[in-house]
């Protein structure tokens, strides 16, 4: 939890710095896990696809509702580890 605190106040302190660098990285992120889907052709994977879609969307939407910078820094560590993990599964 420690290091959980440490980045959330780091990323509450600086946020008008992090949301375009988060949006960046976390967008590139969603469409190389969306690549690696696609590349597949499996029907089931686009129940994958449609969850990476979504996870990287719902946190865009919550920088643009404005909503508190915890939620907001607790969607990007959701985002990020969705997409990470539905790349390797793809990669490996």
């Amino acid at each position: 939890m420690n290091v959980f605190n440490s980045l959330s106040r780091s990323f509450t302190s600086s946020y008008m710095m992090m949301i375009p660098l988060s949006i960046i990285f976390q967008s590139c992120l969603g469409s190389i896990a969306a690549l690696y889907i696609l590349k597949q052709g499996n029907p089931f994977l686009l129940v994958q696809l449609g969850v990476c879609i979504t996870v990287t969307m719902v946190y865009n939407a919550s920088i643009l509702a404005q909503m508190k910078t915890t939620l907001v820094f607790k969607l990007l560590l959701l985002s990020i580890v969705v997409n990470l993990f539905l790349l390797l599964i793809q990669v490996f």
